[in-house]
């Protein structure tokens, strides 16, 4: 890719936010959160700031604020600041197979796709190439207007 993403890696367990930021790092700038809570927060700050997540790793199952009930709040978020649905992050749950129905769910909730635990490389950037990444991390962002 020649354009830089702005990439959000949410993960509970450290060592599945490493390893996916070791597959992402070729396609833009990694930050890293553990709960959705922390994910929530960082939504916000960046959506502030004018500077919007391109691509979100949401773990579906975290203790507190699960990847289900962050994903609806960085809809919300992204809808009270008037962001299109083209401008709005593409979000990756990563699940384990058990999880189907919570799967299905986040699809309703808006989510982009999935990626079933554990994650390869090829897997990644197959699910990445489906995605409608135009903007990029240098791009003038129409959001807030």
């Amino acid at each position: 890719m020649g354009n830089q993403l702005k990439i959000l890696i949410v993960d509970d367990d450290s060592a599945s936010r490493g390893l996916m930021g070791i597959l992402l790092a070729e396609y833009g700038q990694c930050s890293y959160a553990h709960d959705g809570a922390e994910t929530i927060n960082a939504v916000a700050a960046s959506l502030d700031a004018k500077e919007p997540f391109d691509l979100i790793c949401l773990d579906i199952l975290m203790p507190e604020t699960d990847g289900l009930e962050a994903l609806k709040a960085i809809r919300q978020l992204e809808q009270e600041k008037g962001l299109a649905e083209y401008d709005r992050a593409k979000v990756l749950m990563t699940t384990t197979v058990s999880q189907q129905a919570k799967t299905m769910q986040a699809f309703h909730y808006g989510c982009s796709g999935y990626l079933v635990k554990p994650i390869s490389k090829v897997m990644l950037a197959l699910e990445i190439s489906k995605l409608p990444l135009r903007r990029s991390r240098n791009a003038q962002w129409r959001g807030g207007r």
